[in-house]
């Protein structure tokens, strides 16, 4: 039980409620959240009865990425902050993947950047509330796609439509992203809470070890393990978090106007 924090966890007839709860910053993902989420994941691994995983955002927003003030409060001493959050997101994500509990998103408002992006492209399956965006959003501040989105996204809508969502950082909606293969199921948004509790039941009552296997065989055989992907994803942003164009890229979101990169 974690009742207070960046993160909370419970944990009740198989299933755990693991929630961002960062409301005001809409769950932006500064290196305390990621710490405790990192915390919170490593206590589903270590528990004995856990059947499913339940990720959920508090307030209107499941995750809108990155805390970007936090970042652009770094300076220069950007790159080094960067190197934190990164590998702590990027323990998150592969004890997420490594869980062999199923894991289920619940999705509503942005989902965006490593932080809420990653975090769905990671999961095992996806509800989403029909008001539910999603946004890729690296390149737009000089970044590059963390949380293993450069792998994961690609296995689940293409290279070609992986490619295009990445470099051109469109708004999806969630009847496009449920088109696209990102999320599995979109629903009324009021519905959303019922309808992922309904799906974690249903996922906690059936047979424990076959849906681990399962999970684990087919996250295997999509190819190149995401997790041999993860120390080059990460030295490349940390690279490009120290370059100008990326302090830019930040200043550019939070004052609401459009950035002007320089190439350095």
């Amino acid at each position: 039980m974690i009742d207070k924090g960046p993160v909370l966890l419970d944990v009740t007839d198989g299933i755990a409620r693991l929630r961002l709860n960062r409301p005001d910053a809409a769950n932006g993902m500064s290196v305390e959240l990621l710490s405790a989420l990192c915390d919170a994941i490593m206590a589903c691994h270590g528990h004995p009865d856990l059947r499913v995983v339940l990720l959920s955002g508090e307030g209107t927003n499941f995750c809108a990425g990155g805390d970007v003030r936090a970042f652009a409060s770094k300076g220069e001493k950007l790159p080094d902050y960067i190197r934190q959050a990164t590998a702590y997101l990027q323990n998150a994500v592969t004890g997420l993947l490594r869980l062999e509990a199923p894991v289920i998103a619940s999705v509503q408002g942005f989902a965006a950047g490593g932080g809420g992006f990653g975090l769905v492209c990671a999961s095992d399956i996806v509800i989403a509330a029909e008001s539910a965006k999603f946004l890729a959003g690296a390149t737009r501040v000089a970044m590059a796609p963390d949380a293993g989105v450069s792998v994961t996204l690609s296995r689940l809508v293409g290279l070609r439509r992986a490619m295009s969502i990445l470099l051109t950082n469109p708004v999806i909606s969630a009847a496009d992203a449920l088109q696209m293969g990102i999320v599995t199921k979109v629903v009324p948004d009021a519905e959303l809470a019922e309808a992922s509790l309904a799906l974690a039941r249903e996922l906690a009552a059936g047979a424990p070890k076959a849906l681990a296997a399962t999970k684990r065989l087919v996250w295997a055989g999509t190819g190149t393990s995401i997790e041999q992907c993860l120390s080059e994803e990460a030295r490349t942003v940390a690279e490009l978090s120290g370059m100008a164009d990326a302090r830019e890229g930040l200043a550019a979101v939070i004052e609401r106007r459009k950035p002007v990169f320089r190439g350095r």
